[in-house]
């Protein structure tokens, strides 16, 4: 059923757990989404950024998005995640979005208050819910939702004082704050202020979002849900675990393109699943594969340098040499697309 952020994230703050948005920028990811949804009977949020409209517009989305979300038998909230610009909002909730969040978090304090308060206005017109941001939550190198990289993040943490004057001057139904998160794959294990967090979700009334859930521990989580955390942001993480599973999966390319579609991989924040090398991808495979957009390979080989570790493993192969070949095949376009079923579960 399509609802909105209130209905999902009230009943998640008083009860003190969280529910994940997951932006699919296509089918395949969107049925992966709500199949995982619908399997443990947890209300989602599912979407796209403004930043991902090349890889799936913003109104060819909405085509599946929103009916896949009347037809589900759990809530599910349609939300434009970071959208920059105010016809990008005003398109999204023409389309029949359920929930928007404008980010105006790199503007001045008054600009943001007056830009995102003229769009909560417009939101809830059309019964729509509205998340603003306060602080800025940066991008960790190679994010494929942004190139905000901030040499001091601390210096954009959200104000615990401005905090309570934000959501009352704009009306927003949820807050982003910064606190140490960011987006994409982290390179070193972030450190969460949840002092700042506790503090937050003490002075406003509105439930808070956590940014840049990839990669973050379940300690992590759970300390954060503990101190006022109802809604977690998750991208990188099903993004990159769907090269995985095609990898991982495809030992010949006796294949079609239904097999791509009903793959489905797993993601667990534990890291289990079977480790690869190089020999389990065969030559012919990058030969024949389909184009697959250079954007996913060269955030893989930036970020995840323990993936390609496994793979090169007794392989007379280094490292730099199979990146090279990754970036070669994605400029030939011969490298495996991504479109599997993404189901995301948080183990334990």
């Amino acid at each position: 059923m399509l609802v909105n952020l209130n209905q999902v994230l009230l009943p998640a703050k008083q009860n003190k757990y969280a529910v994940g948005l997951f932006n699919a920028v296509n089918m395949e990811l969107a049925r992966g989404i709500i199949a995982a949804a619908e399997s443990t009977r947890s209300p989602v949020i599912m979407g796209t950024a403004e930043v991902l409209f090349p890889y799936g517009p913003l109104e060819e989305v909405s085509y599946y998005l929103i009916p896949m979300a009347k037809k589900a038998n759990v809530p599910v909230v349609i939300h434009l995640d970071h959208g920059l610009k105010k016809e990008t909002c005003l398109k999204a909730l023409e389309l029949g979005f359920s929930s928007i969040m404008y980010d105006c978090s790199t503007d001045p304090y008054d600009v943001n208050v007056k830009k995102v308060k003229e769009m909560a206005d417009i939101a809830h017109s059309y019964g729509a819910t509205i998340e603003g941001e306060l602080g800025h939550v940066g991008d960790n190198e190679g994010s494929a939702e942004g190139s905000s990289h901030m040499e001091d993040p601390s210096k954009f943490f959200t104000d615990p004082k401005l905090a309570k004057d934000y959501v009352e001057k704009t009306g927003v139904d949820a807050l982003a704050i910064a606190v140490g998160n960011a987006h994409g794959a982290y390179k070193l294990p972030p450190k969460l202020d949840f002092d700042r967090i506790k503090t937050i979700a003490n002075t406003v009334d509105v439930p808070l979002v956590l940014h840049g859930g990839s990669g973050l521990t379940d300690n992590d989580f759970r300390q954060a849900i503990k101190d006022g955390i109802s809604k977690v942001n998750i991208f990188t993480d099903i993004n990159i675990a769907a090269v995985k599973a095609e990898f991982s999966k495809f030992t010949d390319m006796n294949k079609g393109i239904i097999d791509l579609m009903t793959m489905k991989a797993e993601v667990y924040y534990d890291e289990q699943g079977k480790d690869m090398r190089t020999e389990d991808i065969p030559a012919d495979m990058l030969d024949k594969a389909q184009e697959y957009h250079a954007a996913m390979v060269e955030s893989i080989c930036e970020t995840d340098e323990e993936l390609f570790e496994r793979y090169c493993m007794e392989d007379e192969i280094s490292v730099d040499e199979l990146k090279a070949a990754l970036r070669k095949a994605t400029l030939d376009n011969k490298i495996v697309p991504v479109c599997c079923g993404t189901s995301y579960k948080n183990k334990g």
